[in-house]
């Protein structure tokens, strides 16, 4: 199947690694061209040097409120524009609701909802009929993940939002969707498993509860993204996508 994305340009922050990096890695697999986001030039040289001469990074923190403007500066520099945003970030800290600091709550507001909608307000401004604008999410959306009370918080609220900003766009043409990752083995779901006496045992409980019976990998959670961001989903907007297994026990 052709997803129609030769030579298409995407942002992807949060890129350098995880499950960002494992959607850049499938777009540009098939085709597309890709501004790739991270925090540290360093890890972001590297990452670009692995995802060869169709990447570009940029390094710049989702929380800073310039960074909207810097990225899509960035993208017309560069490739004369974009077709669409796949907004990553990673995880706030875990912990539960008596432990968590106002620190941690502001900080993490600042990333991964008000950084969020802001990149969301730039791209929507520049895309043209045919754009979308996707963010990684979680499966919090839904149902409350135990220890994540920070992600419990405001991964719906993002959600809102993005259905909202469909409404708006939808208009003129322009997809807003969200991508929910289940238990997908990165370095984040290994450092949460770590948090437990035994995260061998931790992981074999949680594959027991997922009806495929394993973790996914970052390569299925970025195929399914890319896919979303594709001329191939033309008809998909205002919708909250789920990567888990069939984790998720509501239909």
């Amino acid at each position: 199947m052709d997803l129609g994305l030769k030579d298409r340009v995407y942002v992807v922050t949060g890129a350098t690694r995880g499950l960002g990096n494992a959607s850049a890695r499938e777009l540009l697999a098939e085709g597309a061209k890709v501004i790739i986001t991270g925090r540290d030039e360093k890890t972001v040289a590297e990452a670009v040097a692995a995802l060869g001469p169709n990447a570009h990074g940029v390094a710049v923190d989702n929380a800073d409120p310039a960074a909207a403007t810097s990225l899509t500066a960035a993208a017309r520099e560069r490739f004369g524009g974009f077709d669409g945003i796949l907004i990553s970030v990673g995880g706030p800290a875990p912990g539960f609701a008596a432990d968590n600091t106002d620190e941690q709550w502001q900080s993490a507001f600042e990333s991964v909802f008000l950084g969020a909608v802001r990149l969301a307000r730039a791209a929507a401004a520049e895309l043209a009929e045919g754009g979308v604008i996707a963010f990684v999410l979680s499966t919090s959306v839904y149902e409350p993940i135990a220890g994540l009370t920070i992600s419990n918080g405001l991964r719906p609220g993002l959600a809102g939002f993005a259905k909202s900003l469909s409404d708006e766009v939808g208009p003129r043409g322009i997809r807003v969707v969200g991508v929910l990752p289940g238990r997908i083995a990165t370095d984040r779901l290994r450092q949460l498993d770590g948090l437990s006496p035994d995260p061998e045992a931790t992981r074999a409980a949680n594959e027991s509860r997922i009806p495929l019976r394993r973790y996914g990998t970052p390569e299925e959670f970025g195929r399914t993204a890319a896919f979303l961001l594709s001329p191939a989903a033309s008809y998909v907007t205002g919708v909250m996508v789920p990567v888990d297994g069939g984790a998720r026990r509501g239909f």
